[in-house]
C-alpha cells in the first residue's frame, strides 16, 4: 500500500505526523497538553523560541515508522530538518515524541521528553544542536539525555558516504553481511546459526523436535550476502526496509562479528527508536526476534548499559 506524501512545511515550521488511527481519527494522546504552547489554527507554537509544529494527519500515515519518512518527503524544493511523529508509545504508553532526521542520516530517530520538544526544536533550527549531539547523549531506550543508563555500545554517527539498496521485503528477521574481509568467519557464523539453504533462509531446516528446552530460540533469518550493503551503518538500516511488510529485525554482520567472542551481530531498531543498535552474541538474537515478534519484550531490554552486566551474561 503506497502512503501519501508528507506535506511540506512551510518556512521555519516543523511536522508533527500522526501515526496512529482509532475509526480513521487521528489520536494524539495526552502529548498536545505535555508540549505546551498555544494552538494558532493548525499550527501548534511552543515556548520562548516559537518553534511552530504543523499538525498534520492523514489514515495513510497510520503505522508510519521513522525509516518511512524520508521517501514521503516531497522533492522539488528544501528539506526540513526534522519530522517529529506521534506514533503508539506516545499515544498509548506517554513516550516522548519520536524527531526523526531527514537531512544527516536520513530514517534514524530519537526520542525526547514532551516537555523540552519546544527547547530541542529551537536548538536544532538554530544550529546550537545538530542530530548527532541527539543520538550520542541518548540513554537505552532511545530517550535523549534520559535517565535509562548509557548504552555499552555508542550508536555510530558517521556513515558510510554512499547509497544503498532497498533491503528485502519480508516479515521475517534479516541477516545482512556488512563485512567482507573473513569468508571463514562467515561460514562459520552461518554454520554456528544452522546453515543456509538453497533460498537463502537461515535455520529453514532445524528440526524443532532436537532442540533442547533450554536453549535459545534458533534464528530463522532471510541472509543478504551482497557487497552491496559493504560498510552499512545502523542508522542507515531503517531508510532501506520496505514499509509493505513489518519486518522483525536486522541484524548485521560487521566488523566486530568477526573479531570478538561469541560472534556477536549488531541488531538495529527499526520502530522504537530507530537506528538504535544493540550489540548481541549471536546465539541470543533468535530469542530477540521471538521475544519481538509477539510483544513479550521491547528492543532497548536487549541493549547494554554501561558498566552493567548484560542479563543474558548473569550466572
Amino acid at each position: 500500500m503506497s502512503r501519501p506524501e508528507l506535506p511540506r512545511p512551510a518556512p521555519g515550521e516543523v511536522l508533527l505526523v500522526c501515526t496512529f488511527y482509532k475509526d480513521g481519527k487521528a489520536s494524539w494522546g495526552g502529548l498536545l497538553n505535555a508540549i505546551g504552547g498555544h494552538q494558532d489554527g493548525d499550527v501548534r507554537v511552543l515556548g520562548d523560541g516559537g518553534v511552530r509544529l504543523r499538525l498534520v494527519a492523514d489514515p495513510g500515515w497510520h503505522y508510519l515508522h521513522g525509516g518511512d519518512v524520508p521517501a514521503l518527503i516531497p522533492g522539488g524544493g528544501p528539506v526540513p530538518p526534522v519530522v517529529v511523529l506521534v506514533d503508539i508509545p506516545v499515544v498509548s504508553g506517554g513516550d516522548g515524541p519520536l524527531l526523526v532526521d531527514v537531512t544527516a542520516i536520513p530514517g534514524r530517530g530519537v526520542r525526547v521528553p514532551p516537555a523540552r520538544l519546544g527547547e530541542i526544536l529551537a536548538a536544532l533550527l538554530g544550529g546550537a544542536l545538530a542530530f548527532d549531539d541527539l543520538v550520542r547523549d541518548m540513554d537505552r531506550s532511545g530517550m535523549y539525555q534520559g535517565d535509562g543508563g548509557r548504552p555499552a555500545f555508542p550508536v555510530p554517527t558517521a556513515p558510510a558516504h554512499r547509497s544503498f539498496p532497498a533491503l528485502p521485503s519480508t516479515a521475517a528477521p534479516l541477516l545482512v553481511r556488512t563485512s567482507f574481509d573473513d569468508e571463514e568467519g562467515w561460514r562459520a557464523l552461518l554454520d554456528e546459526l544452522g546453515g543456509i539453504d538453497e533460498d537463502g533462509w537461515l535455520g529453514a531446516d532445524l528440526d524443532v523436535d532436537e532442540i533442547e528446552v533450554e536453549d535459545d530460540d534458533p534464528l530463522v533469518a532471510l541472509v543478504v550476502d551482497d557487497r552491496a550493503f559493504e560498510g552499512l551503518q545502523p542508522g542507515q538500516v531503517p531508510a532501506l526496509v520496505p514499509s509493505a511488510e513489518h519486518t522483525t529485525l536486522v541484524a548485521l554482520a560487521d566488523h566486530r562479528t568477526f573479531a570478538e567472542p561469541g560472534r556477536p551481530l549488531t541488531v538495529v531498531d527499526l520502530y522504537d527508536t530507530p537506528g538504535q543498535p544493540a550489540v548481541l552474541p549471536c546465539r541470543m538474537v533468535g530469542s530477540m526476534a521471538s521475544n519481538l515478534e509477539i510483544s513479550n519484550m521491547d528492543f532497548y531490554e536487549f541493549v547494554a548499559e554501561e558498566g552493567v552486566q548484560p542479563w543474558w551474561e548473569a550466572p
